[in-house]
């Protein structure tokens, strides 16, 4: 192809990449001005040229490669080479993806080419109510989709008001699975393939993905029209003949060190990188809950926010927050370990193993990303140790032990005294505890990851417990490396004033209906439920719904014997049955029985 003396020099790779034809003026200009873009990646350079020539397209390649570019720009040269212009409610291109981050950052990074051109594109993920999604479309449309499944989904099968999806996608041309092999996972395949279904057989679709499973390949062989697979794979940094699937500018490294000293090491290594960009993954949505808190708390002049996937419509906010911070900290669940991409992240921790090897290597990529130099440290107990050598065979990633140098400073007695002067950190310490236990228990890994090689003591004092949760995992196993406090649990009040006075009231109305014995005090010290109003009024909900479905059965059961007993009967039957339990207790005595069942004292002798 020729090459156009209009074009941007930064750009040349891009026009000799695509076919018979030169990019569109408006795609060079969102490369060259609105995104900076200098280099072509080989996903790049590899997937554009496939997807423009109908070809499927499997593509595997590390995080961080420009997976984004490689299929947005194709997208974008397919809607516009139609000769035909595109009306506002006809949908070319679908994108969908398994977080909503994810979908956001998608959704800016295409925006830099519709705003240029005569296409229009919409975003629609979850947190907002689906009517919003219905509203924007009716009145700007969307040649180009980006979707999280679970809200495509719903918009599939909404049809009210002229408004109809299914029939916008009849002219779809390229479809594209961004985190593929999530997609495929256990939370979306049944709402893919159901959203498959209602898409057109003839058109294009690519499957992007740093890690491809089987299920993938499945897919591949099945739904995919001459497919294409691509695999790129980075050199190890210092050894040309080894490949690795993280990024090559990537450092990784592992620390070993007991459960109660977990937190103080991860304090102290904060506290001497305070001018870096940290992403801590964490198990669980109660342990970023509690760890944010914590950090908030004992890592001065340092900022500290939390993201998890029940926050809903407050995760916008805090991932575009993140965005914009040059230095702080982000605790996270692995909602934020697929794809996105974050600014200047210089150290990725993680505090828990995650609970699959594919994992490892999301969470590792969310920086060293684009050819930028970053490094990942993940925590191991001594007995997890062999998981360095898992990963290394599993997802051919060497980590290096980290030489963690610095002045060690226990922090546990203040994370103790803390929660000794608020509830609200003892509540969320035995929740993130639990919820450790649990995610512990399920890890794919069992063989390196063993409940019973945890000891629960040591861990319950690395969470700066003040008593030790009740718990089926904890009956009987050896709590010796525990000491509980001697503070009266009961005692503890939250700083928030506004949750004190709600508690007391609610610990007062419990009274009343004595309900609250020494089981509710038991469950109150326990800290794993806690009582509040709306679990009461749940619990009771339930207990009247299970009474009402036994009386039911009760009915149906006495009907369908062909007894057809009236209601009267039916009271005065269970009436007898109660009265005559009572009197093999002895509390009844039999004269009394007798008169209140009406029973004659000669009845039945002869």
């Amino acid at each position: 192809m020729a090459e156009q003396s209009d074009t941007p020099p930064s750009l040349n790779g891009f026009c000799h990449i695509a076919l018979k034809r030169p990019l569109h003026t408006s795609t060079l200009t969102a490369l060259d001005t609105g995104l900076h873009y200098t280099t072509v990646t080989p996903v790049q350079s590899t997937c554009i040229p496939l997807l423009l020539s109908n070809k499927d397209v499997a593509a595997e390649a590390v995080t961080g490669s420009g997976k984004t570019i490689a299929f947005v720009v194709p997208a974008i040269e397919l809607l516009l080479n139609r000769e035909q212009p595109w009306k506002l409610h006809e949908i070319g291109a679908l994108i969908l993806t398994p977080t909503r981050e994810l979908a956001i950052q998608i959704s800016e990074v295409l925006e830099h080419f519709t705003k240029l051109s005569r296409l229009t594109q919409i975003l629609c993920v979850g947190g907002i109510p689906m009517e919003t999604d219905i509203a924007s479309y009716q009145e700007h449309g969307g040649n180009v989709v980006v979707a999280t499944p679970g809200r495509l989904l719903e918009l599939f099968k909404c049809c009210d008001g002229g408004f109809n999806l299914r029939a916008d996608v009849r002219a779809l041309e390229l479809l594209i699975l961004d985190e593929a092999d999530r997609l495929l996972g256990m939370g979306f395949e049944q709402a893919l393939n159901t959203i498959l279904a209602f898409l057109p057989k003839q058109r294009r679709t690519g499957l992007f993905s740093a890690t491809q499973t089987d299920r993938v390949e499945a897919l591949i062989r099945a739904g995919l029209r001459n497919p294409v697979q691509v695999t790129v794979k980075e050199k190890s940094l210092g050894c040309s003949s080894t490949s690795t699937r993280t990024p090559a500018q990537l450092e990784n490294y592992f620390f070993v060190c007991h459960s109660n000293e977990k937190l103080s090491y991860l304090v102290a290594f904060l506290r001497e990188r305070r001018s870096s960009k940290f992403i801590l993954f964490v198990s669980t949505c109660a342990m970023v809950d509690y760890l944010s808190t914590l950090l908030q708390v004992i890592v001065k002049n340092f900022s500290v926010i939390s993201l998890h996937g029940r926050m809903k419509s407050k995760r916008g906010q805090v991932f575009a927050r993140f965005k914009e911070m040059d230095v702080g900290l982000l605790v996270c669940t692995d909602v934020m370990a697929r794809g996105v991409d974050v600014p200047q992240v210089d150290w990725v921790i993680q505090f828990d193993p995650p609970s699959s090897a594919q994992a490892f290597v999301h969470r590792c990529g969310r920086t060293a990303r684009m050819g930028r130099k970053g490094a990942a440290l993940v925590f191991l107990l001594p007995a997890e140790r062999p998981y360095v050598d898992f990963v290394a065979l599993n997802q051919k990633v060497s980590l290096e032990e980290f030489p963690l140098e610095m002045n060690l400073v226990d922090v546990l007695p203040r994370v103790r005294k803390l929660a000794a002067h608020d509830r609200d950190l003892v509540e969320k310490g035995a929740r993130a505890f639990v919820s450790f236990i649990q995610s512990y228990r399920k890890h794919e890994s069992a063989l390196i990851f063993q409940f019973r090689e945890l000891n629960l003591g040591q861990l319950a004092t690395g969470f700066g417990l003040l008593i030790m949760p009740r718990m089926p995992e904890t009956k009987d196993a050896d709590l010796s490396d525990f000491t509980p406090t001697d503070i009266d649990i009961g005692e503890i009040k939250y700083k928030d004033k506004t949750r004190e006075r709600q508690r007391i009231n609610n610990l007062a109305k419990a009274e009343e209906k004595n309900s609250l014995n020494k089981s509710a005090k038991y469950k109150d010290k326990t800290f794993v439920k806690t009582q509040t109003k709306s679990w009461s009024k749940k619990e009771e909900q339930s207990i009247k719904k299970r009474e009402r479905h036994e009386k039911k059965h009760r009915k149906r059961t006495l009907t369908e014997s062909g007894l057809a007993i009236q209601d009267d009967d039916v009271k005065e039957m269970f009436e007898e049955a109660r009265l005559l339990k009572k009197l093999k207790k002895g509390i009844l005595s039999k004269e009394e029985f007798d008169k209140r069942t009406h029973v004659d004292s000669n009845e039945g002798e002869s």
